[in-house]
């Protein structure tokens, strides 16, 4: 249950002002240029790496996955301690200190990470 929540965390957050969105691989890797995203309250922090990889942690629990840049949109997909995050392409927005992820090409739920 515990997961089910935190997934649920994870696409539907309080939205943000002021996004722009960011529609190439450079703009968003400059805007994660070390830093990771991070939601507080579950303790979720993850890193997505410029050689495609991601890693983290949710609750104590390890995150690894992969990505790319399709298309104007963040492509991933994630296993969580044994549960599988689907694969989905993403519209990602930022102020430069946080990060929205929308699910299914921009049309789903979003997440808001903090930039750390």
């Amino acid at each position: 249950m515990l997961r089910l929540v935190i997934v649920f965390a994870l696409w539907a957050t309080p939205s943000l002002a002021d996004l722009q969105k960011i529609g190439d691989k450079k703009a968003f890797l400059d805007t994660l240029e070390g830093r990771a995203l991070n939601i507080g309250l579950f303790n979720l922090q993850i890193n997505v790496m410029p050689n495609g990889a991601i890693e983290g942690s949710a609750v104590g629990w390890g995150i690894t996955g992969n990505w790319d840049w399709k298309d104007g949109l963040f492509c991933r997909e994630m296993d969580w301690s044994g549960y599988l995050v689907s694969y989905d392409c993403q519209l990602v927005e930022s102020d430069g200190n946080k990060m929205r992820f929308t699910s299914d090409q921009g049309r789903g739920t979003s997440a808001d990470f903090k930039l750390r």
